[in-house]
């Protein structure tokens, strides 16, 4: 049983942070569309300035996204690292605020499927908490868009930019930071953004150290655990304190995009570049657990950017060559595999008892679950689409390189 580990229960029917209510791509009790296009089912679409690939975050009936725009034409522009509310009913723009500018011929070269504006907004409360990886954090209010407070005091190397989003559990803000300099979990002091503490990964002898995961919270035997994953290793830790709880490593892996989940008793981590493989660890160990309580490992059409999705004891997963799986969630064996085509970055989103997938050119496949390949409709907006899914009531959030569309019947 996933267990929902949100620090404000009342925001569970909210899409509030990267992933959903859970964390894991799960829209439970909501029947989403299934058919759309340019000119069908779409309620609106509303062209978003600049560039991000945060996905679409919900508090009531307002809408979040962060976004970088270009202050020039020059090769290196500054970018304004903003923050945008939309209204859900219309798409319309309440606030737009720029909370950081990066300077241009300073910044880090990003990589060709990166934003500067990439990790996704956590929603709490009143708040909405803004993450721009080395460029800093922030927390706004929903209502305005009046900043709080920012921070930019944990600087360090990124490379090909950024990506984690933060978690918040009780009065700490968390995120993971793996740079090429830096690879640490941080959590900030959620009221003021204070440093609360810092855990180093401490990996050695690996090839590169960065990773974009964001972390996911989980309980196991009473005891609440942050799960994050990065180059050459998963950690868990108390996210009170921050004190190791127990760590796997998979050798050389790095680059680690998706973000674990936790199902059927295990956690799974997918591994990161260059051969990704997907680990199961039984997270009720302690200290390094790479030898007694991994509990399988899978090495075929592991996905490096779009994260699983469980349903039921299946385990569902799509490769960034468009490879979906189902596999057995508690040995791993792989039941079936189907090329659905196209590249994938975005993540695998359960809702209403189908799968929906969203490719990178702005198709999307919905595949029934079950012991053989079924697919119930294909839809293509033919926009780029990197980000993933979100949901609101019953329709769904689609974010594309120029715009935010919300999708209903």
């Amino acid at each position: 049983m996933v267990l929902l580990l949100a620090s404000d229960a009342a925001a569970q029917s909210d899409w509030f942070q990267f992933r959903g209510p859970t964390g894991e791509g799960i829209a439970a009790n909501v029947t989403l569309p299934t058919e759309w296009g340019p000119e069908k089912n779409i309620a609106w679409r509303q062209e978003v300035p600049g560039l991000g690939w945060s996905s679409p975050v919900v508090s009531g009936d307002r809408i979040f996204l962060t976004t970088a725009v270009a202050q020039s034409e020059d090769k290196k522009p500054d970018h304004s690292l903003r923050t945008l509310c939309l209204a859900a009913d219309t798409g319309k723009i309440l606030w737009d605020v720029e909370v950081f500018l990066q300077v241009g011929e300073t910044a880090p070269k990003i990589h060709g499927k990166n934003s500067h504006a990439s990790p996704t907004p956590y929603l709490e409360g009143e708040f909405v908490y803004v993450h721009y990886g080395h460029m800093g954090t922030a927390c706004l209010r929903q209502k305005d868009g009046s900043i709080v407070w920012s921070t930019q005091e944990l600087s360090y190397k990124p490379t090909h930019g950024n990506g984690g989003s933060p978690v918040i559990w009780g009065s700490n803000l968390i995120f993971s930071i793996d740079g090429s300099d830096m690879q640490a979990i941080i959590a900030l002091d959620k009221t003021t953004g204070e440093l609360a503490w810092k855990t180093e990964r401490n990996v050695a002898d690996i090839p590169k150290y960065f990773s974009f995961s964001t972390p996911l919270l989980i309980e196991v035997d009473g005891q609440t655990q942050l799960i994050s994953a990065g180059s050459g290793t998963v950690m868990a830790v108390d996210p009170s304190d921050g004190k190791e709880i127990w760590r796997a490593g998979y050798g050389k892996g790095y680059s680690v995009v998706p973000r674990p989940i936790y199902a059927n008793g295990l956690v799974y981590v997918c591994t990161g570049y260059d051969k990704a493989t997907l680990v199961a660890i039984r997270p009720d160990g302690q200290g390094d657990v790479t030898e007694s309580n991994v509990a399988f490992i899978v090495d075929r059409n592991v996905p490096l950017n779009p994260s699983l999705v469980a349903v039921g004891t299946s385990v569902y997963m799509v490769s960034d060559n468009g490879i979906l799986s189902c596999l057995d969630g508690k040995s791993g064996e792989v039941l079936w595999k189907e090329r659905v085509g196209g590249n994938f970055s975005s993540s695998l989103l359960y809702a209403g008892g189908l799968i929906y997938l969203l490719d990178e050119a702005g198709k999307s496949t919905i595949v029934k679950p079950g012991d053989q390949y079924e697919a119930v409709a294909e839809n293509d907006l033919a926009e780029r689409a990197l980000s993933s899914l979100g949901v609101i009531g019953s329709d769904i959030l689609l974010r594309t390189e120029k715009a935010l569309y919300r999708i209903a019947d």
